[in-house]
């Protein structure tokens, strides 16, 4: 099924089905949530019952997201007879709320990872997308419908997350001019900006100078590592959405070609994240250990010890810069 036809077989579910359960994925980011939130207002919109499901509550930063008080837990959800999955690349990514999407008469789901093999019924997947909050613009636009309001607001944060404010190499003139197109329309950039990138709590300024103050170069400086504990995060009184942006830090390293930051999680697994200055497919390792993402960011879920889990990611590093730099 190409772009066209996925689109179509879409708006001809949305158009079918009465009732969707929205699934975000796990640490939701701006575009998991911006998609979630801008295809929900879009449901509502046409007369439909619709809710945002997440397996954690919304992050502090994404507060101002119209909405984001009405995305709900798995465990409180109604599971709707429909399922559109959003930015997610495979089920396992729903977390607790996989059963809603086993369970439900019709799957969809919109994404743009190039890991994503199609597992709903009906997948729109494009990987040359710059945040799953593009397609969703285009399938606002296929039903005639407005990217202004509560919808630019969602957009253009999954675009601006996803991109890096626009500056990251999945940056395209595409993306650029469905942001210009907000803008004219009324969009406030500054506000939402100033909420993204300028509005951080005391405790994440603290605990990521502690994570940055004691990362690693390897690889003459090539690597960054960094890594945190349940034990340091305590310490700090910090939550899992304080540690965004730490992975992005270590990369912003002036040496540093691939930044790894890794952080144990309470049931004593490790979450790897990775970060590539396009000199190595951080994809293709995480690939290798069950995780997914991007050539240029990527992350897995590690259940090896601490120093297995670093040992294995600094070769697989190691590997990919060689390869590339040959």
């Amino acid at each position: 099924m190409n772009d066209l036809d996925a689109l179509n077989a879409i708006i001809e579910g949305i158009n079918e089905y009465d009732s969707f359960s929205i699934l975000t994925h796990v640490s939701p980011d701006g575009d998991t949530l911006g998609s979630g939130l801008a295809v929900y207002a879009l449901l509502v919109g046409m007369g439909k019952r619709a809710e945002v499901i997440c397996e954690e509550p919304v992050p502090h930063i994404y507060g101002y997201l119209p909405n984001a008080d009405k995305v709900v837990l798995p465990q409180d959800a109604q599971c709707f007879d429909c399922v559109i999955a959003v930015d997610c690349a495979d089920k396992q990514r729903f977390k607790k709320a996989e059963h809603i999407f086993e369970n439900a008469c019709h799957t969809m789901t919109i994404d743009h990872h190039f890991t994503n093999k199609g597992y709903a019924k009906v997948n729109l997947i494009r990987a040359d997308a710059s945040a799953t909050c593009e397609i969703v613009f285009d399938l606002y636009r296929a039903l005639d419908k407005p990217v202004s309001g509560d919808a630019a607001i969602c957009i253009y944060t999954g675009i601006v997350t996803d991109t890096g404010n626009l500056t990251y190499s999945n940056t395209t003139p595409r993306c650029i001019r469905m942001v210009a197109d907000m803008y004219e329309n009324g969009l406030n950039i500054t506000e939402i900006n100033r909420n993204i990138y300028r509005t951080i709590p005391y405790v994440k300024t603290r605990l990521q100078g502690h994570v940055l103050s004691n990362m690693k170069l390897e690889y003459d400086g090539r690597i960054g590592l960094a890594t945190l504990s349940v034990g340091e995060m305590k310490d700090y009184g910090a939550s899992n959405e304080d540690c965004e942006g730490i992975v992005d830090n270590v990369r912003d390293v002036e040496s540093v070609r691939v930044a790894v930051f890794i952080r144990e999680g309470r049931d004593g697994t490790y979450k790897v994240s990775l970060r590539s200055k396009e000199c190595a497919d951080v994809g293709k390792i995480a690939g290798k250990y069950g995780g997914g993402g991007h050539a240029a960011a990527a992350g897995y879920t590690s259940k090896e010890p601490l120093s297995t889990t670093i040992a294995n990611v600094i070769r697989d590093v190691k590997e990919e810069l060689a390869a590339y730099e040959n």
